[in-house]
């Protein structure tokens, strides 16, 4: 395992050397490629859906917006790629008029969405058939890291292309780890998404008791996000239920999307998870209670079904 902080990151000079594409600049995406840009680097960035606030907030921080995957990619050294579902990275990345179709020989992909181990294989190994590499590079510290620059980024691939990358990933995350072969890094984010969903069943049951027992919900946060029980959900999430915040972040369906993967990885081993069994029952049940669009709030708003309780 490689770690590197921010009291390694590279020279500007380093920052700046390779032209780089991000396709996908939704609330993650628009951030980290607003970032690359902001130091330096010559970026190109291409979303989806066009005209989108990510685009533009791209945009204003330096990126060339491209109108297509192949206007993005066709002369860069590093793709970042940041879209929510597997479907959607096999698509810009191997469909008919995809990365494969466009990059150039040699280039590095980078997927940064979750994808699962088993979906980071079969691409590298597609695209090494296409003269590309990979690496999977999922993150994980929320739409304010990816802001501040301050993600956590965990890496699967091969030393020398995590190396090559390495730089880049410094201007985005904050701590950056070779996780192992490829879908080391896939792998451990889907830790990381347990550890977040069973958290969070912790802070609603805490602020549901607080209700039961008049306390102010605000108060319970600053008070045990102090002590042992305190943790990043009970901070950030926490304040958010506490406010009745529940606009998203980070969505309830792309949460409800990491477990199903994490079922999908799990299904032949006969592994069992029960609190994470509980924490998809949780959310499906806030998504039901909720209505329409239920599941596009944050993943807060799990709170919701302590609420018909």
């Amino acid at each position: 395992m490689s770690v590197t902080d921010k009291s390694a990151t590279a020279s500007d000079a380093d920052a700046r050397s390779c032209r780089l594409a991000f396709l996908g600049l939704g609330i993650m995406g628009a951030a980290m490629s607003a970032n690359l840009a902001a130091a330096g680097s010559s970026v190109r960035g291409w979303n989806r859906t066009p005209g989108r606030s990510g685009a533009k907030t791209a945009e204003a921080a330096g990126v060339v917006i491209s109108s297509s995957i192949k206007e993005a990619v066709e002369q860069a050294d590093i793709i970042f790629v940041c879209v929510n579902e597997v479907s959607d990275l096999e698509q810009v990345v191997l469909g008919a008029d995809g990365v494969s179709a466009h990059a150039k020989p040699g280039a590095v992909v980078v997927d940064m969405g979750t994808s699962g181990p088993a979906a980071a294989i079969r691409v590298a190994g597609a695209l090494k058939v296409s003269g590309l590499k990979f690496l999977d590079a999922p993150v994980t510290g929320g739409d304010v890291g990816a802001r501040n620059g301050t993600l956590t980024i965990m890496v699967g691939g091969d030393g020398a292309d995590f190396e090559f990358v390495k730089p880049y990933f410094e201007r985005i995350g904050k701590r950056i780890i070779l996780c192992g072969p490829t879908g080391s890094g896939q792998g451990v984010k889907l830790c990381n998404q347990i550890l977040c969903a069973v958290n969070l069943i912790g802070v609603c049951e805490a602020l549901k008791l607080a209700d039961q027992l008049g306390l102010k919900r605000d108060l319970v946060v600053d008070v045990c996000g102090t002590g042992a029980g305190g943790s990043w959900s009970l901070a950030n999430l926490g304040a958010k239920i506490a406010a009745e915040d529940f606009e998203p972040a980070f969505m309830i369906k792309l949460i409800l999307k990491d477990i199903n993967l994490i079922d999908e990885t799990i299904s032949e081993s006969g592994l069992e998870l029960p609190g994470t069994d509980l924490a998809k029952c949780l959310f499906e049940k806030a998504v039901e209670v909720s209505g329409v669009n239920g599941d596009l709030q944050g993943t807060q708003a799990m709170f919701r079904a302590y609420l018909e309780r």
